[in-house]
């Protein structure tokens, strides 16, 4: 039955970023379609309030504390999701940050903490729970990258933002590419303009202001998506109904890069 494929019962996933947002929403998904969820965030406070919400569904699920920037911390959450759960399944590289700053206005660290954040976090958490998947010779990872790795957006400016996803979809492809052997399939989910707890002052307070009015303007179905509208295609690229897909970027954005 096509609708089995979709269950992850036993599985574990790691999800990044997952004590709000898109994250938050994501890992709501895949704990209703089965799996074992561990909430990776460096808000431990945020992190746990979330787990308390997941257990108090019936969930199986375990909030850790980790600067996804740092690999020695990273490398000891993968050892703790291992010991504790046995193996990994999925992970879903989904923490991130917005900058919108001009070039001429930025500066050097402005320019390294989004590629820190966006770009050298994804390869850190990938490295370290790849090496547990080759050992496994199994595993999905799905990175959450951007319509921004694609187009340049406007009017903001966010040279560092584009840039940082951007890489992280030619991340994904050499990925893919490398631990395809591995049975190991890596994939990007790239969303336009979701409406989160991080734009909802875009999308509220200034509604009615030239930029937001653009991104709608040019968005064909003139809105924004919210998150539970990327959790059909985590589950999917998670699941085995996506046995043979991988290195793919999966778009999500009401039509915005269609033109």
């Amino acid at each position: 039955m096509i609708l089995d494929k979709f269950k992850i019962y036993d599985k574990t996933s790691i999800i990044t970023g997952a004590a709000s947002g898109i994250g938050k929403i994501i890992a709501r998904g895949l704990a209703e379609a089965g799996s074992n969820i561990v909430i990776a965030d460096i808000n431990i406070t945020a992190a746990k309030r979330v787990e308390n919400e997941f257990l108090e569904a019936g969930f199986h699920v375990r909030a850790l504390e980790v600067d996804i920037t740092n690999e020695e911390q990273v490398n000891s959450m993968v050892q703790k999701v291992l010991e504790e759960f046995g193996n990994i399944d999925v992970l879903i590289n989904n923490a991130g940050i917005g900058a919108r700053i001009e070039i001429e206005k930025m500066t050097y660290q402005d320019w390294q903490h989004v590629m820190d954040v966006n770009l050298d976090s994804v390869f850190i958490v990938s490295k370290a729970v790849g090496q547990a998947m080759i050992k496994q010779q199994k595993g999905s990872i799905i990175n959450i990258s951007s319509i921004s790795g694609l187009v340049v957006n406007v009017p903001q400016c966010q040279a560092a933002y584009n840039t940082s996803k951007a890489g992280v979809i030619m991340l994904t492809k050499s990925l893919a590419l490398e631990w395809a052997k591995h049975n190991i399939r890596v994939n990007t989910i790239a969303p336009g303009y979701i409406k989160t707890e991080m734009t909802a002052s875009d999308f509220n307070e200034n509604k009615e202001s030239d930029m937001v009015r653009t991104w709608l303007e040019m968005t064909p179905m003139g809105r924004p998506g919210t998150p539970d509208e990327l959790q059909g295609l985590a589950l999917y690229l998670a699941s085995d109904t996506s046995s043979y897909a991988t290195g793919g970027v999966f778009v999500a954005d009401g039509g915005y890069t269609l033109p």
